[in-house]
């Protein structure tokens, strides 16, 4: 047997990785993820509350511009967007600080931890938002 035909038979006796339509990430997996998307998100983040904070420092037309833009549709969808990320990370930095103690790390604790990060963020998020236009009267 050469040596290119050792190789072929040894390449074809080898598994193929499963497929993502096959495999389904666990939950953990994703929210440790996300985690780490928030993370870098945040950085973003607080760039937009720097500019507000620059803004409302300068004088009050470029507040309002500031706030112009801010107040759009793709404004709003942005400062949703940063309020869900910095709440998903809170999150799960609590996620990580229970583990730290060593409770819930169990796989079905931990799945469970997991779903109930993803949950509370979105329902926290949705809370800040609704008490949010709720001061502002809008």
């Amino acid at each position: 047997m050469s040596k290119s035909q050792a190789t072929q038979a040894t390449s074809r006796a080898r598994p193929l990785s499963p497929h993502l339509s096959v495999y389904r990430p666990p939950i953990t997996m994703t929210t440790s993820i996300l985690h780490r998307i928030t993370g870098g998100a945040l950085y973003f983040g607080t760039l937009l509350v720097a500019w507000w904070l620059i803004a409302a420092a300068t004088s009050q037309q470029y507040f309002d511009f500031v706030s112009w833009v801010y107040g759009s549709w793709i404004g709003q969808l942005v400062l949703l967007g940063y309020t869900w990320a910095l709440i998903f990370h809170m999150m799960g930095g609590i996620r990580h600080l229970i583990w730290d103690t060593g409770v819930g790390l169990e796989k079905h604790t931990a799945s469970k931890i997991a779903w109930t990060t993803v949950f509370a963020s979105v329902v926290l998020t949705a809370l800040v938002w609704i008490v949010g236009y709720m001061v502002r009267g809008a």
